[in-house]
């Protein structure tokens, strides 16, 4: 990356400070841009879920890996529950999502609370042998009693599909038989998935993130305090495809003998450590052992760590200085907040990062954790919580005697609770996704890129005011 005009920046910048120009391309197509990263994680587009409680569980997990993505599991949950969690998304199935699935005698008021929890929007009604006999939907459900049974307001018109079904052909049944979703079924008619017109299109669009096995990639968290080898052994054995030691103030002691630790395990997989913003804190922590170095202090939208310390850096800058350092080091960056519109992930792919951390931004999906709530103007939202926020600490300290946990309450920096709306437009983390990798697409055309590499090679960023910034803005954004 250069800076237009080969200016040398007066101060550190953020996301909305820059711009990117276009050059002389010869990318004719932006299906031609391969989004593939080269940082060991296996990802195929350059998308890392954030280890947040309200935003990183085994649907996200699931989902967003099938598009090529990776998510961490939190360092708060148990071990076991983690292990399950591990297995399960590697059992998923590559093309087909998972269902969501209630008996004839089920009532409306349990299938409105299980239709949120997928972008899906349907439960299919299966017999006692889990064949599909009916679809469910939430339009099924306006003006019944909550009581009522599914029998009486399902739709027993079905298509189903069979499994291993290619993609291309699933949606030309769906689209003749003017199906929006259908059950995908087994050789014994038994029901194993859901495929709707739109997820069948994403199924030649993507490329899942896989292990060597052909399975679905899920990375996992551990903090730096307590036993940090036995539980990176805990995670490793539960077969985590990258283990990421993680703590806000990365450049400190405890994370350099925590990042020892686990290298002393010889993992076997890439190892992600931070948070950090300078090049000596890149420096440090690869020389501990971390292969991935994670940038950002201060830049998420529930941290209030700037405004409490005054400690951090603008996220651009902080991206650019450390990813140049970790190149030079054959490491690599994961750039860890502050992203908020797609321009803002390929920016940080432009300084040198090779994946982007997404935390707040995919809490307000169907896939996230939390339970979707409506508020008195009848929107959609859920809660989302920081990670250094009184009800974080709260998880993470459980184990702790009341008084010591009273104690480290105190010195939360991340807000509790906020709500975040779902976008209406783009309810899921794949209508997210693919804002995003349309946004990049275009983004490496406009460069002449074809790959991730080439685009940190070719970008030219300039330097803009607040009015060029808002110039830039539509009137009616819906980001």
């Amino acid at each position: 990356m250069k800076f237009l005009n080969d200016m040398t920046p007066a101060h550190d910048l953020t996301y909305s400070d820059v711009f990117m120009v276009p050059s002389r391309s010869s990318v004719g197509s932006r299906l031609a841009v391969d989004l593939s990263t080269r940082d060991g994680t296996g990802t195929t587009i350059p998308v890392v879920v954030a280890n947040m409680t309200a935003v990183a569980g085994r649907r996200m997990a699931e989902t967003v890996a099938r598009r090529g993505g990776i998510t961490v599991i939190p360092q708060d949950i148990p071990i076991d529950v983690v292990a399950d969690v591990v297995d399960w998304v590697k059992k998923r199935d590559l093309v087909h999502d998972t269902p969501i699935t209630l008996t004839p005698h089920e009532t409306v008021g349990e299938a409105l609370n299980l239709l949120p929890k997928r972008a899906h929007g349907a439960v299919i009604v299966v017999d006692w042998e889990n064949r599909p006999v009916g679809v469910v939907t939430e339009a099924d459900c306006h003006g019944v009693d909550m009581y009522t049974q599914l029998s009486q307001v399902m739709s027993a018109s079905l298509l189903t599909l069979p499994a291993g079904l290619d993609p291309r052909k699933a949606f030309e049944m769906l689209h003749e038989g003017r199906h929006r979703l259908a059950p995908i079924v087994d050789e014994q008619g038994a029901l194993v998935g859901i495929l709707t017109r739109t997820g069948a299109l994403r199924a030649t669009l993507y490329q899942p993130a896989l292990d060597a096995s052909g399975r679905l990639r899920v990375a996992a968290a551990v903090g730096v305090n307590g036993d940090v080898a036995a539980r990176g052994k805990e995670l490793l054995d539960a077969g985590v495809d990258c283990l990421v030691v993680d703590t806000a103030h990365g450049h400190q002691e405890k994370m350099i003998a925590a990042l020892r630790a686990v290298r002393a395990l010889d993992p076997g997989v890439p190892v992600a450590a931070g948070n950090v913003v300078t090049a000596e804190g890149v420096r440090d922590l690869a020389g501990a052992g971390a292969d991935i170095i994670k940038v950002g202090v201060g830049p998420g939208a529930m941290c209030t760590t700037r405004m409490m310390t005054g400690v951090g850096r603008p996220q651009f800058s902080a991206v650019l200085e450390c990813s140049l350092e970790a190149r030079g080091l054959g490491r690599h960056v994961w750039a860890d907040g502050g992203v908020r519109h797609p321009r803002d992930v390929a920016l940080a792919l432009a300084a040198g990062a090779s994946n982007v951390m997404i935390g707040s931004w995919f809490a307000g999906t169907y896939e996230s954790p939390g339970d979707t709530r409506t508020d008195a103007d009848g929107r959609k939202y859920k809660e989302n919580f920081g990670m250094a926020s009184a009800r974080a600490v709260r998880l993470r300290t459980a184990d702790d005697t009341p008084f010591e946990r009273a104690r480290k309450a105190l010195f939360e920096e991340g807000i509790s609770t906020s709500r975040m709306y779902l976008d209406p437009v783009r309810p899921s983390v794949e209508d997210q996704i693919d804002a995003i990798v349309a946004g990049l697409r275009s983004s490496c055309t406009y460069a002449g890129a074809v790959d991730l590499e080439e685009f940190h090679e070719r970008a030219v960023v300039g330097v803009q005011s607040s009015s060029g910034y808002t110039e830039g803005m539509p009137l009616h954004q819906s980001w």
